[in-house]
């Protein structure tokens, strides 16, 4: 698993065809954006979207937050040119939806190089079919310009013909796969959206099992769930603490030739550092994200 390059606690789906959410995004505390051209916009207003999500992320004020554009796939009318207009535009990644093999990824790829992209764009693929999940590691592995992968449980779900239910045991199986995929190629992932905004109760309970699964963070379909997120997938204080009591009792065991430290009566090996770097590197970026928000 690899060290939390940044936070993606919460990443909130914006409709591209939607002005005033775009505008709204810039003040939101979100870790990332997932701009949409797909699902959240009408055919008959793919292409005025496209030009909207051009305009706002040349006028920026995202301040530094990850910015995901979800493309229409490249088989539809929309998807050749929404990966040309990608390669131009100031974000971080292109999120393909609806992946299921390898070969989709590179043909995202092939029309983002051709179109000029830089070499830093990186490509993330949505799970959200039966073939998707089966063929994890495959897209996992299509490229090396994969960064994530994101669930799109709600779609998933219906194709499994599953119900959704408090503990999502019909999608655990699908989830854990694809988790495994994801650490196995050091990916990030994404866990799906959770449909009841009603149910305050219930989205917390995703967001904890989430996170108890390993999951980066949770997607998200409204502003008024990012601060639980941000809450449920953040280190907390004393994980924060015991994780730079692991960092110096090792460091303080090496300097003195000692091969086995105990902290509170734990044994700790390297395994256990490791987790305790990336946690305290996770606690700091958060941190710098949240004192950029300050007036």
């Amino acid at each position: 698993m690899p060290a939390p390059s940044r936070p993606r606690r919460s990443v909130l789906y914006t409709p591209g065809a939607n002005p005033r959410a775009l505008e709204k995004a810039r003040s939101l505390a979100a870790d990332g954006f997932i701009f949409d051209l797909e699902d959240a916009v009408a055919p008959d207003a793919k292409d005025a979207a496209r030009v909207a999500v051009a305009q706002a992320l040349a006028h920026g004020g995202y301040r530094g937050r990850e910015v995901l554009l979800r493309v229409n796939a490249p088989a539809t009318a929309w998807g050749h040119a929404d990966l040309v207009a990608a390669a131009g535009m100031p974000i971080d990644a292109v999120l393909l939806p609806k992946v299921e093999c390898a070969g989709t990824v590179c043909e995202a790829e092939a029309l983002l190089v051709e179109a000029g992209a830089p070499r830093h764009l990186a490509i993330w693929c949505m799970v959200e079919t039966p073939r998707g999940v089966l063929h994890a590691e495959e897209i996992a592995a299509a490229s090396e310009r994969v960064g994530g992968l994101v669930m799109g449980t709600s779609d998933l779900a219906k194709d499994l013909g599953a119900q959704h239910t408090r503990d999502r045991l019909p999608l655990l199986m699908a989830l854990e796969h694809c988790l495994l995929a994801a650490r196995a190629h050091k990916l990030a992932i994404l866990d799906g959206v959770y449909l009841d905004l009603a149910d305050d109760e219930g989205f917390i309970a995703a967001c904890r099992q989430g996170r108890e699964l390993g999951f980066d963070g949770k997607t998200l379909i409204h502003p008024r769930t990012i601060a639980a997120a941000n809450a449920a997938f953040a280190p907390s204080p004393d994980d924060v603490a015991w994780a730079h009591r692991v960092i110096v009792a090792h460091g303080e065991a090496v300097a003195a030739g000692k091969g086995i430290v105990l902290v509170d009566g734990k044994l700790i090996e390297n395994l256990h550092v490791e987790s305790a770097h990336r946690l305290v590197a996770l606690a700091q970026a958060i941190a710098a994200l949240e004192h950029d928000d300050k007036p």
